[in-house]
């Protein structure tokens, strides 16, 4: 990979920042996120082909509205403005931003007035569909600068400088839903950055361990939050190439997990070659769980639980220096403002907190990339298909997935549910097809007939999604005769169930999972 051929994308606080950064890396181009905050100087250090500003939920005239020194125009290369980016450029060089009457949300169609290098290979007065999430518009042009297309309600939707390398798009191209957007993001990173694809799996891969095994001194160790999923399984595999045995894996068992799922999890990492260091604390998670129904608060009781218990047994082993997690971007931009002022949705157990208590460095490999390019690197490195494509499982396990109070009788009846669902998936070949597909107990029980008996017991809820990244998701149309399967089986098989309910909400409004 060449030093100098990357892209920076500057994080103004959008949800969609870390889409930009993975498109680019799609291109095969390496890109990173920034701050908006981020010093010039650091911004020149990393010598980027060109800049990116993202979208941002803020207004420009917001009182603490994020902005970014001016100076960054005089640095010498393309800068490309998404959205808020493309008004900020606006803003701050001259032009007028306005509130619109008529804001612009989701669906919209722009018409190409002129074609440039941004827009080559478009055809011009043909009007294409995008995505679109403001509410402020350009209402004038700074001085050299021209239309480039427009919409109904944006009449600058795309704008370029007449001598210099600026431009600005008011519509996403990260997001799927923009049919040009890969078409605008690749003109933008070949035709006027002048990059060369030449970054890959493979290559963040030996970037990766080099990485880490020059930050870990030879007398330290690095301990490793151990799930059994692919997260922080190949983030295990990549700390243990670069350090080898110094790596010490913890799996803590949450009595969260689904049916069989210690046991598996241990078959599995042997045969990785790992040693784990296995601690079963169950029974000190759902004594702490008793009576809590708050979603939250189940979820930092949680949280704060496995950082005693991880701390505890950390404090077992001599010369740790590092904690290794396997934290995807969607967990980091869902819990924390990570790289820019983006708003906090859910918390995560498994995002901050442990290092700052253990007075540990965190060590994150995978913190930049979503679950589709985790499954890319697994499968370089060799992992079986059963591991690569297992479904995302949530942090604090099925208490997230049990509406309201969680003790012993609901999980079992949960694991049951979850294992006949995902039984029939795997033999329909239905769960290779989807991203998640699981069971929610629901708070309520219903009256229902058992042969001659009338029962009073409780509703299970199957949540089917299909999504790219979990940003966003759709409910996905299983077949009649599977949900059939289903629900025939879980009423039969699994006791104190009498209803099944299928979800088809989409996200957003709804999140993939119900807490």
């Amino acid at each position: 990979m060449d030093s100098k051929n990357k892209i920076l994308v500057l994080d103004f606080g959008s949800q969609t920042t870390q889409l930009i950064a993975r498109r680019i890396r799609e291109l095969g181009v390496y890109s990173e996120i920034r701050p908006c905050f981020v010093s010039l100087k650091e911004i020149k250090s990393f010598s980027p082909s060109g800049i990116i500003f993202s979208g941002s939920p803020s207004s420009v005239y917001d009182k603490n509205a994020p902005l970014i020194n001016k100076k960054i125009f005089n640095i010498g290369v393309p800068i490309l403005g998404i959205c808020y980016g493309a008004q900020l450029i606006s803003h701050l060089l001259g032009g007028k931003i306005e509130k619109s009457k008529k804001r612009e949300y989701g669906l919209a169609y722009i018409e190409i007035l002129e074609r440039n290098k941004l827009f080559k290979g478009l055809r011009k007065n043909k009007k294409y569909k995008v995505w679109m999430s403001h509410s402020d518009k350009i209402e004038r042009l700074p001085k050299d600068f021209y239309i480039l297309a427009k919409t109904e309600i944006s009449p600058f939707a795309g704008i370029a400088h007449k001598n210099k390398p600026f431009y600005g798009v008011q519509f996403h191209p990260e997001v799927i839903h923009t049919e040009i957007g890969m078409k605008i993001l690749y003109n933008f990173v070949f035709e006027i950055c002048k990059c060369k694809a030449d970054w890959s799996m493979p290559s963040f891969i030996e970037k990766t361990i080099k990485d880490i095994s020059k930050l870990v001194k030879k007398n330290e160790k690095v301990i490793c939050a151990l799930s059994g999923g692919i997260d922080s399984t190949v983030t295990a595999i990549l700390v243990h190439k670069a350090i080898g045995n110094r790596l010490i894996p913890i799996f803590v068992n949450n009595g969260l997990l689904r049916k069989n799922e210690p046991e598996e999890v241990l078959k599995l990492m042997e045969n990785l070659g790992l040693k784990v260091h296995y601690v079963d604390a169950s029974s000190i998670f759902l004594n702490r769980l008793k009576g809590i129904k708050d979603p939250e608060r189940k979820r930092k009781i949680i949280g704060e639980t496995f950082i005693e218990v991880f701390e505890k047994e950390a404090k077992k082993f001599k010369k740790v220096r590092y904690l290794a997690q396997g934290t995807l971007y969607p967990d980091v931009i869902e819990s924390v403002s990570f790289k820019g002022p983006s708003v906090t949705i859910k918390t995560h157990h498994n995002v901050g907190g442990l290092p700052e208590k253990m007075n540990l460095k965190l060590i994150e490999p995978l913190k930049e990339l979503f679950k589709d390019e985790v499954r890319k690197i697994a499968k370089v490195l060799g992992l079986p298909k059963h591991i690569i494509w297992r479904q995302p499982f949530p942090g604090p396990g099925l208490a997230i997935r049990i509406i309201g109070e969680v003790n012993e009788e609901k999980l079992n009846i949960l694991r049951e549910a979850e294992a006949i669902i995902t039984e029939e998936m795997l033999k329909s070949g239905w769960y290779y097809k989807v991203w998640q597909s699981f069971a929610v107990l629901l708070p309520i029980k219903t009256v229902g007939v058992m042969g001659d008996y009338r029962t009073y017991e409780y509703v299970i809820a199957i949540r089917c999604v299909e999504s790219q990244d979990a940003m966003t998701a759709d409910w996905v149309k299983l077949p009649y005769e599977i949900l059939e399967k289903l629900s025939n089986r879980i009423i039969n098989e699994v006791k104190g169930v009498n209803r099944v309910v299928y979800d088809i909400s989409s996200k957003p409004p709804a999140t993939i999972e119900w807490e």
